[in-house]
């Protein structure tokens, strides 16, 4: 399995201000980009496909019997699965495994390409992993044709070369290394509605004490449950919510230091020193890439 990035200190609460969703709800709503076009088989154990999509496209809930590698070459995406959300921007990809219900929110206008692999061939993973792209993976998935079912491939010998680029590419999957941007969510009721709560206001200056409360619970009760249900603090998971929170922002060119006060931090600095802990990249870098991608500016960012 993919390393997980280290945990950082929870954020400093700031005076209180009005809520703010984090996640405002798409204004078009698309179905399944047919997937049954790009089924993976033993002759063709890749499979290939790419969209363009407006931000604030859905791509309503389904699921195959293949797992699938989701990433975009621009544009951050949003993907969700009934247990959390997963951020992912064009310098990672999100590993989904078969027969797990999925959509996709485009963050921003994006180019959204999807690999299929056949069954057998990848990593034996039971849940979703966000992981970074190697120079070599993002090669080896750009590589791949792009033809549906039903028309001649671009490349003649498409079956051919996918079959000699799958062990190599599930190598590299296998090699990478993952950056949690996933915010989690529990199956207990009570702390599910705490959770969402957050997601809602992730600026808002409640104590977890303060937050049990609203869902008649102890603070320790709460505690316990975050370490329970999900395997982590309810520092580590406000973290991730705040993450979440913070990239569309910043991919969308908001200052850092609107974007900080807007995730509950009381100083630039903390923030940033959060963000370089989780993701390995400050926010400026991310922001960076972005204007690289766009020809805004030439400048590159350093990890």
């Amino acid at each position: 399995m993919p390393s997980t990035a280290a945990q950082s200190t929870a954020p400093v609460d700031p005076p209180a201000r009005r809520a703010t969703p984090p996640y405002p709800a798409p204004t078009n709503s698309v179905g399944p980009l047919t997937p049954h076009l790009y089924a993976p088989d033993v002759l063709r154990p890749l499979r290939a496909k790419e969209h363009f999509l407006k931000a604030d496209t859905l791509v309503e809930l389904h699921t195959h019997p293949w797992p699938q590698l989701t990433f975009s070459t621009r544009g951050v995406i949003r993907l969700s699965t009934e247990d959390g959300s997963y951020i992912v921007p064009p310098s990672r990809a999100l590993w989904v495994p078969a027969n797990m219900s999925h959509s996709i929110t485009l963050i921003e206008d994006a180019e959204l390409r999807t690999v299929y692999l056949h069954s057998w061939l990848g990593p034996n993973w039971e849940k979703c992993e966000v992981l970074e792209i190697s120079p070599l993976l993002r090669a080896l998935m750009l590589a791949l044709d792009t033809t549906p079912d039903g028309l001649p491939p671009a490349d003649p010998h498409a079956a051919q070369r996918e079959r000699w680029i799958a062990p190599l590419l599930v190598d590299e999957l296998e090699r990478a290394t993952q950056i949690r941007i996933d915010v989690p969510l529990p199956a207990d009721k009570r702390l599910r509605q705490l959770c969402e709560a957050l997601l809602r206001n992730p600026a808002g200056r409640a104590t977890l004490a303060e937050r049990a409360e609203t869902i008649g619970a102890s603070e320790r009760t709460v505690a316990r449950l975050f370490r329970d249900q999900l395997g982590m603090s309810w520092q580590q998971w406000r973290q991730q919510a705040v993450l979440a929170h913070a990239l569309p922002l910043l991919a969308r060119g908001m200052a850092v230091s609107q974007v900080a006060s807007a995730s509950g931090y009381a100083t630039d600095s903390a923030f940033c020193a959060m963000f370089k802990a989780a993701t390995g990249k400050s926010p400026t870098a991310f922001q960076h890439k972005r204007r690289a991608a766009n020809d805004v500016s030439p400048a590159s960012a350093a990890a």
